[in-house]
């Protein structure tokens, strides 16, 4: 009998990821040491402009407009953004693709060795989001960039992106989220988010309203603040917009320009922030007026008020705090008349379910509520009572609980089932219920009036 040596370590992307998951006794443990030390181990750097976007709502938006802009410019561009909706790979895009799962595995095996650490060095225990980190910061560090985009987790001063020293670093909005780790007010949360500043680079704060410990630490640290409303702005009227920068940092500006393909209000306050970064990296990375125009034009990222042709009219939104909520319902509000919407809601069960809910729960008629695949998500039996005791949509329509399902794919399934043509479906509160209903790609529906 041959004796064949087994592997000694995992061979594809999903074995890799289930051993991520055993390696820490913690998903989350915030700190910075044990991250730090496997990157110089593996002597991690990026060699290329790094812009680091970190804040509660809008930071994939805003990296995906990065990305779409720098990359209508000719550079080659990387991106890392969690978390993924459907596939992993979906985290890590190399000039606009997502990487192959293949792409990943030599970065996985070399964090694995860094991390088990040689004859005298100790082993490392890393979380599945540091372990994930480190293997994608590998891969993009060895793709040849002219720039790279990379999305923080959580928070930022303790996150495992903020191991990369950035170029240009951005602040999108500040909202209460993850206060168990981050802290109880806007204030604690934005001195987390304020950690991924350096002395005398770029830090862009399109927050409109930003907290004061944002503002102190970049005083502290000696960056260079950029801060919507003062130093760069924008206005917009109902056909186009235009953004401007404060005459002290030069005369660059855009007119005219059409909306970004993102739909909703809020994303020209994020698409204002990128422009400010572009403008404070154009020494490094020039970009023409056009690549300006043409990739704000184009940009696409599924699940940010994404709106799916077919009837009934269906809504994909990840909004999954009490802020990214109320962006909802105003975009939901802007479109006009619908006889009866649905929605399909599942949730993780640490949010402010209550605070969610009272924005957006008036326009909601009936409710579709769903598990979700994690030990954090709430089950749909417990939101049933949270949304029954949520404000109602008027004194002539009743809020309804019209069904509770075992994943979003079944809740959506419902909710066609039970729209007519011209209803609305919104899929919301958090990325795996809209990864949920993306399980098998972008859903055709048809309502079941007009099926044959």
């Amino acid at each position: 009998m041959l004796n064949i040596p087994l592997p000694t370590h995992p061979t594809t992307l999903p074995e890799w990821l289930a051993r991520c998951e055993q390696l820490h006794p913690k998903q989350i443990d915030m700190g910075l040491e044990r991250v730090q030390l496997v990157a110089r181990r593996m002597g991690l750097g990026m060699g290329c402009p790094v812009i680091t976007v970190a804040g509660t709502n809008g930071k994939g938006s805003t990296c995906a407009m990065l990305e779409a802009v720098y990359g209508e410019a000719g550079f080659r561009t990387g991106v890392y953004t969690s978390p993924h909706l459907v596939h992993f790979e979906e985290r890590c895009r190399i000039g606009g693709e997502a990487v192959a799962a293949s792409e990943l595995l030599p970065a996985f095996a070399e964090v694995d060795a860094a991390r088990l650490g040689g004859a005298d060095e100790a082993e490392v225990s890393l979380t599945y989001f540091e372990f994930t980190t480190l293997a994608i910061l590998r891969t993009l560090s060895r793709s040849v960039l002219d720039v790279a985009i990379l999305e923080v987790g959580l928070g930022g001063r303790l996150d495992a992106v903020n191991v990369i020293d950035t170029d240009c670093a951005v602040i999108t909005c500040i909202a209460l989220d993850h206060m168990e780790y981050l802290g109880p007010d806007r204030e604690a949360i934005g001195y987390e988010k304020a950690g991924i500043m350096r002395t005398g680079r770029p830090v862009v704060v399109s927050d409109p309203v930003p907290p004061q410990s944002v503002l102190d630490r970049a005083l502290e640290v000696g960056a260079q603040l950029w801060r919507i409303g003062q130093d760069f702005h924008f206005a917009g009227d109902q056909q186009q917009w235009g953004w401007a920068m404060h005459p002290s940092h030069g005369a660059r500006r855009y007119s005219g320009l059409a909306y970004p393909a993102l739909r909703g209000a809020n994303q020209l306050v994020n698409a204002a922030g990128a422009l400010a970064a572009i403008e404070a990296l154009r020494g490094h990375l020039p970009v023409t007026a056009q690549a300006v125009r043409n990739g704000l034009a184009m940009v696409e990222l599924p699940g940010r008020f994404q709106i799916v042709p077919g009837t009934p009219t269906l809504v994909l939104d990840v909004a999954h705090n009490p802020h990214s909520v109320a962006a909802l319902a105003e975009n939901l509000d802007a479109m006009g008349f619908y006889p009866t919407t649905h929605a399909v809601f599942g949730a993780m069960a640490d949010k402010d379910l209550p605070a969610m809910l009272a924005r957006i729960s008036p326009l909601i008629d009936r409710w579709h509520l769903t598990d979700l695949p994690l030990a954090r998500a709430a089950k749909a039996a417990a939101l049933a009572p949270i949304v029954e005791a949520s404000p109602a949509p008027g004194l002539a329509r009743c809020s309804t609980v019209a069904g509770l399902y075992s994943n979003p794919q079944d809740a959506l399934q419902a909710a066609v089932s039970g729209a007519d043509p011209a209803d609305r479906i919104v899929v919301f509160g958090s990325f795996h219920t809209v990864g949920g209903v993306l399980q098998d790609g972008v859903p055709r529906l048809q309502a079941k009036h007009l099926s044959s």
